[in-house]
């Protein structure tokens, strides 16, 4: 089987699709990757050694401005684009993500009449999945909630596809062992007012005398801002602008301090770490909140909207963790109780039955 999987973007998108495609190539089918063509691709790709076609495009604002002409143009040259490679060589089924990086790919492939499948990472449903559904011969999700919002008589449950690298990579520490460690994170491009109240809130803990070291993904840009403040308040840290072997972090966190996007959530999860989930403001539909609600439910993770939040009620947060491991442990146990999903392979038995349908 030939399968294409449109997964451009941020790595919510990719590192799903990446870990679909590791799953169909253990079955010994051929994947290649639809990629958008942004920095952060290759970041997360740097260890797939198949091929990618890079295709374009750019996200819609919501509402109507002039940023949605050469968005609008920028789509419809990525449909072109995908149609052009399709027709030149065909998957015999289509794998999208989500995202602005699933339009071309798919309108091309419906055009093309090639079957697709979609995935919805969030508890609440994108407008592209939502739009494109009409064209999905099915469509999978993460949260049942999201099943409520999407208009198809198809809909699979698979869970989040994690990454392999999370479920057995190396557990050697990255920072030295023995020391309560934060990690915090704002997903694959970093989150400015997350660094910010991060670095704030762990320098009042310092100051209190709690010992404490940080592992913070800060995002490129922001990078040498946040490691010059931990270097300045002499707290033993590690900063990364992009960090690709998560697991070492996840391993040794005591608890991490997140955004809660579908990929945290997934991760948090696997990895049984519990968390202050601290929900993007701004996001489509608010669609990380019900992330965070969702995962809320388990008992293994705290919620704070950030229009609340301080850098003193954080700093409170993590010294009373600090000070009672044993609510952290609770934390941990529940995380520990929730069954696995195994939503790789779910997704591959899926793109399977597709085919062997289309096939007929």
């Amino acid at each position: 089987m030939n399968v294409g999987i449109a997964c451009g973007g941020t790595g919510g998108h990719i590192f799903p699709g990446l870990a679909v495609a590791v799953a169909l190539r253990e079955r010994h089918h051929n994947v290649v990757l639809w990629l958008a063509g942004r920095d952060v691709e290759a970041l997360s790709t740097d260890k797939w050694n198949g091929p990618v076609i890079s295709i374009g495009g750019k996200g819609l604002p919501s509402g109507v401005s002039m940023k949605s002409l050469p968005a609008l143009a920028s789509l419809a040259a990525a449909f072109f684009r995908s149609w052009v490679r399709m027709r030149e060589n065909p998957p015999h089924v289509l794998l999208a993500m989500g995202g602005y990086g699933s339009v071309g790919p798919v309108l091309a492939a419906r055009a093309l009449k090639i079957p697709v499948v979609l995935h919805e990472a969030n508890a609440i449903p994108g407008r592209a999945v939502e739009k494109l559904s009409r064209y999905a011969a099915a469509v999978a999700i993460s949260f049942e909630s999201a099943a409520h919002h999407i208009p198809h008589n198809r809909i699979v449950l698979t869970g989040f596809p994690v990454r392999k690298d999370i479920l057995n990579g190396s557990s050697d520490p990255v920072l030295p062992a023995g020391m309560f460690t934060v990690l915090v994170m704002g997903g694959s491009q970093g989150a400015h007012r997350l660094n910010e109240l991060a670095t704030a809130a762990m320098r009042r803990v310092h100051q209190q005398g709690i010992p404490v070291q940080v592992i913070h993904l800060s995002g490129t840009v922001d990078e040498p801002v946040v490691r010059k403040a931990y270097e300045e308040a002499g707290i033993p840290n590690a900063v990364f602008g992009f960090f690709n072997e998560m697991v070492r972090a996840y391993n040794q966190a005591d608890i991490v301090i997140a955004r809660s996007g579908a990929a945290t959530c997934a991760e948090i999860v696997k990895c049984s770490v519990p968390a202050i989930l601290i929900p993007l403001p701004t996001a489509m539909r608010d669609h990380q909140m019900a992330n965070a609600m969702a995962l809320k439910k388990t008992g293994g993770v705290e919620i704070m909207a950030e229009k609340e939040i301080t850098a003193a009620t954080l700093s409170d947060f993590i010294r009373e963790c600090y000070r009672n491991p044993e609510r952290l442990d609770k934390m941990r146990e529940s995380l520990k109780k929730i069954p696995p999903d195994n939503a790789a392979d779910k997704l591959a038995d899926l793109l399977e039955k597709i085919f062997r349908s289309a096939a007929g």
